[in-house]
């Protein structure tokens, strides 16, 4: 990675679902591109990648809601809207919410606030379309903090876990040998007992 994108990945971003309805399905996808560009008119732009159903989806129909996710958010959320698709995915089988004055959905747990967008203008970014909307409709449901990328990386993504080390401890002194077998000769290296004194373990 170079200093360019080091450097742009140091920039704050929320997390949030984007909903929308195709006119026989509903739909949503997590983006992290969402701001205010003015307050009156009250406008918000959203950034979505072309490469997400929901990209044309929302052109097609102009409208969307932002459901802000809040630090209670678990990773089940990132992974159910966020890597599947809506082409073949329906999101929310399994997910508690209802509708918006504007017809679209909106969570009921998970989030702090809701808008509902209209989508004003539509600009080509190269990678991804441009939304600038019209904020028709918003709601607050609790004052949790805003889930950030950052937070998300810290707290809610799943960490790899470290490779699991078989062999036999030396229950005399805790030398570790690793190994599927231990030899019936062997010798601790550290306290010179037998293979006898050692027991199976898994690090």
């Amino acid at each position: 990675m170079n200093d360019m994108d080091k450097a742009l990945f140091k920039i704050g971003y929320g997390l949030y679902v984007v909903t929308s309805n195709d006119g026989n399905k509903d739909n949503g996808l997590i983006v992290n591109s969402v701001m205010q560009l003015t307050s009156s008119p009250k406008t918000v732009a959203v950034a979505i990648n072309k490469q997400n159903y929901s990209h044309d989806v929302i052109r097609d129909t102009k409208k969307m809601n932002v459901n802000i996710l809040n630090t209670d958010a678990p990773f089940s959320v990132f992974k159910n809207f966020g890597f599947q698709s809506g082409r073949n995915a329906d999101k929310f089988e399994n997910v508690k919410s209802g509708k918006a004055q504007n017809g679209l959905q909106v969570l009921f747990e998970n989030i702090n606030a809701f808008l509902c967008l209209e989508v004003r203008q539509y600009v080509d970014m190269g990678s991804h379309g441009l939304f600038i909307c019209d904020v028709t409709d918003a709601g607050v449901l609790n004052d949790k903090e805003t889930m950030t990328y950052s937070y998300y990386q810290q707290n809610v993504k799943p960490k790899p876990q470290p490779e699991k080390k078989k062999g036999y401890v030396c229950k005399i002194c805790g030398y570790f040998y690793e190994g599927e077998e231990l030899p019936e000769d062997f010798v601790c290296p550290t306290c010179k007992h037998p293979a006898s004194d050692f027991e199976k373990a898994d690090f």
